[in-house]
């Protein structure tokens, strides 16, 4: 019979700061600091949409992209039209199918002559170093990746012995083409985010950009590539990649590649509705001012006190001005005290709020919805509407999740805010804690009543169809409860605990909401 020893919980948080003490980062690190390319006006880019710019003086084109098809065609298109440089950055990049031919567009590009510049956030790299250091060996390739574990111990440890530093995170996502166009927004790369998928029921939403906004979005981009925390990828590596490794990891990816070619997938990509839309020169942008918001990247290693680093001290303003009526859609949704007395007082003053995020049924992190649970009765008591997707997401899918802090799996992964039907912020910002204090994040907030507009009529006309609406009702006893109004199979259903989940699921959820760990939600 195998014998189970028993070990002490000190004795086991003992070891993991022993292995812990090991952890360490390369020191005197060269990092070449290089910055976004201004003089690419004559590039295609610079010239196909000119007259247009010139037409909107100190406004910014948007388009915007709702469809994860498009969204992979938008950049796929553009990094073959690329002529300068292609900046990348972003929080998860898998190695899935679309990943893979994502990335197969960068390595084509970096063959023409344009200069990539490729930054990923570590937590999901484990593994990986040796593709990515094939990648920074090609020519005009760069690779960096932000805010690393250590590579001389073990990942998992240093997440309680680095506890505030490997466990904040650069959540950005950004695509910029020639410092010309650029596609900001929810998606990561991989296959949930781009309908790559056919088990995966996935809202998301970006946006490409065209003007003067594109150079903000440069600026940050650089702001972070040239940060300390932006290790290149062979300052991580203990030896050089080898001729043999190279030759090993390209023909796996051309053969992984070719393989897809003629792909379901690809014929959808060729036959999607922008790939006909940019056939007929016929892509309509929304035109208005905006402003570029991000965290600075320093965020990361100060106390979260320091709020002059934060992108929410530039979005508090225009939160505070809204007059008439605010929608939020946000996956991760755990206002807090302060969130909460800051969403109510907006409502008792006769701002309608109204917030879409995800059900206990269609998340994929239980523990975030236990952070967002608790707040519910006061958010309805005090007027604020609330909408929770109605979406199921199988035992399988929850089990596909790729890392700690990913969101493989949601229904709702979009993150954006609609302001008095006159502005929308669309970023990568969640309504946590996380998002706030821990994270670095960015968005763009632009001045279209059109978009706007749309984007609160489409809400109107069916979140009801997406979604359950919640409804606070008192019992005879003067009890309150939460109920759930919303569709099933076409039919109207009302439920009276959380719809499609079990009991233990809810009490799982419940236990979860007393333990004192919401900051790190």
């Amino acid at each position: 019979m195998l014998e189970i020893r028993r070990i002490s919980f000190p004795m086991v948080m003992l070891g993991l700061f022993v292995m812990g003490g090991c952890a360490s980062l390369p020191e005197n690190v060269e990092r070449p600091e290089s910055y976004a390319y201004a003089d690419t006006d004559n590039t295609f880019l610079g010239k196909v949409r000119r007259a247009e710019i010139d037409a909107h003086p100190e406004q910014s084109g948007f388009l915007l992209l709702g469809s994860g098809i498009d969204a992979f065609v938008a950049r796929a298109v553009l990094a073959n039209t690329a002529e300068r440089s292609l900046d990348v950055q972003y929080y998860l990049f898998h190695g899935d199918l679309t990943g893979l031919l994502f990335l197969d567009q960068l390595i084509k590009a970096a063959d023409r002559g344009v200069r990539v510049r490729l930054l990923i956030d570590d937590i999901a790299l484990g593994g990986k170093d040796l593709g990515l250091a094939v990648l920074d060996d090609l020519p005009n390739f760069e690779v960096r990746v932000f805010n690393p574990f250590s590579r001389n111990t073990i990942r998992a440890t240093q997440f309680v012995t680095r506890l505030g530093s490997v466990t904040r995170r650069m959540h950005n996502k950004s695509f910029t083409v020639d410092n010309q166009v650029t596609i900001v927004g929810g998606r990561n790369i991989g296959n949930e985010y781009f309908e790559a998928d056919p088990n995966v029921a996935f809202a998301d939403l970006d946006v490409l950009a065209i003007g003067p906004v594109v150079k903000e979005v440069s600026a940050s981009f650089d702001l972070y590539w040239n940060n300390e925390l932006a290790y290149p990828i062979s300052a991580l590596m203990s030896e050089p990649v080898t001729s043999e490794e190279m030759e090993q990891v390209q023909t796996k990816y051309a053969e992984i590649v070719a393989q897809h070619y003629e792909s379901d997938y690809l014929q959808a990509l060729r036959d999607s509705d922008l790939a006909n839309k940019i056939r007929n020169d016929s892509v309509r942008y929304y035109w208005g001012v905006a402003e570029v918001m991000s965290d600075d990247p320093d965020k990361i290693i100060h106390e979260i006190d320091k709020e002059e680093l934060h992108l929410s001290t530039q979005l508090r303003p225009h939160m505070r001005a809204i007059q008439r009526e605010v929608i939020i859609f946000s996956p991760y949704f755990v206002p807090g005290t302060q969130g909460v007395k800051t969403l109510t007082e907006m409502s008792k003053r006769g701002v309608r709020v109204r917030i879409l995020t995800n059900s206990l049924a269609s998340t994929d992190v239980g523990v975030v919805h236990a952070g967002y649970a608790k707040y519910r009765k006061d958010l309805l008591r005090d007027g604020v509407e609330l909408y929770e997707m109605n979406q199921k997401i199988s035992k399988e899918a929850r089990k596909e999740k790729k890392g700690p802090y990913s969101s493989s799996k949601a229904s709702l992964h979009a993150k954006s805010f609609v302001l008095d039907r006159e502005r929308v912020f669309i970023g990568t910002v969640n309504l946590d804690p996380r998002s706030i204090y821990e994270n670095t994040e960015i968005g763009i907030l632009l001045t279209s009543k059109e978009m706007a507009t749309g984007m609160a009529e489409w809400f109107d006309d069916n979140v009801e169809r997406v979604a359950f609406r919640l409804e606070l009702q008192t019992d005879d006893y003067g009890g309150e409860n939460i109920v759930w109004y919303g569709l099933e199979d076409g039919e109207a259903r009302t439920f009276n605990v959380d719809p499609y989940t079990s009991f233990w699921q809810r009490f799982g959820v419940g236990f979860l909401s007393i333990l004192p760990i919401e900051s790190q939600l």
